[in-house]
């Protein structure tokens, strides 16, 4: 049974803490739920040695990617992505927060074709147990960020289960009835 959602009504789920109500297998593992937030998931992973600036660097090469070619991540179906960097214990630790619009399983698909047919390499070298034939090896790349994952165990959003593209698209059209004003006047 499909459940309406009415996307101009703020919603919150509070989610178990396997991180799914009901376990659904996909090709890469569970299935994690669709929130109010969308899909989306955390990963938590301790940076190796003298790599915090080499990180901090990276962030400005997806600048620079996105400046030059606005839609190059636009395969990931991204709402917001976050990098953090901060400290546990003495060694530094990177958290990747990410809310788009597909399912873990094609979210991961579509995260290595797109690092694989561009030649940017993934920030995740950076950190302890990431594989370093991660090109060439798919399995241990999942498997790396199913470990790495800290489930959420609230999700909120001011307008739930809406989607970039959905929300583009009222944005376009908020500009063009915008013009259409302007030039009654």
């Amino acid at each position: 049974m499909t459940v309406a959602h009415d996307p101009t009504r703020p919603a919150a789920l509070a989610i178990p803490k396997e991180g799914y109500f009901e376990r659904v297998e996909g090709p890469h593992g569970p299935l994690f739920p669709k929130t109010p937030a969308n899909y989306g998931f955390s990963i938590l992973g301790k940076v190796k040695p003298g790599r915090e600036e080499t990180i901090r660097a990276y962030a400005k090469t997806i600048e620079a990617a996105v400046a030059a070619t606005p839609d190059v991540l636009a395969p990931l179906k991204l709402h917001y992505l976050r990098w953090l960097l901060f400290p546990i214990k003495g060694d530094l630790y990177f958290m990747y927060q990410g809310i788009f619009d597909t399912d873990f399983d094609k979210y991961m698909d579509d995260a290595l074709s797109l690092f694989l047919s561009t030649g940017i390499t993934t920030v995740f070298v950076n950190l302890e147990d990431f594989p370093e034939d991660w090109k060439d090896n798919r399995t241990a790349v999942i498997r790396f960020f199913r470990e790495h994952q800290v489930p959420s165990f609230l999700e909120y959003a001011e307008y739930p289960y809406v989607s970039a593209d959905e929300i583009k698209k009222a944005l376009r059209m908020k500009a063009a009835l915008t013009i259409a004003l302007d030039q009654l006047q």
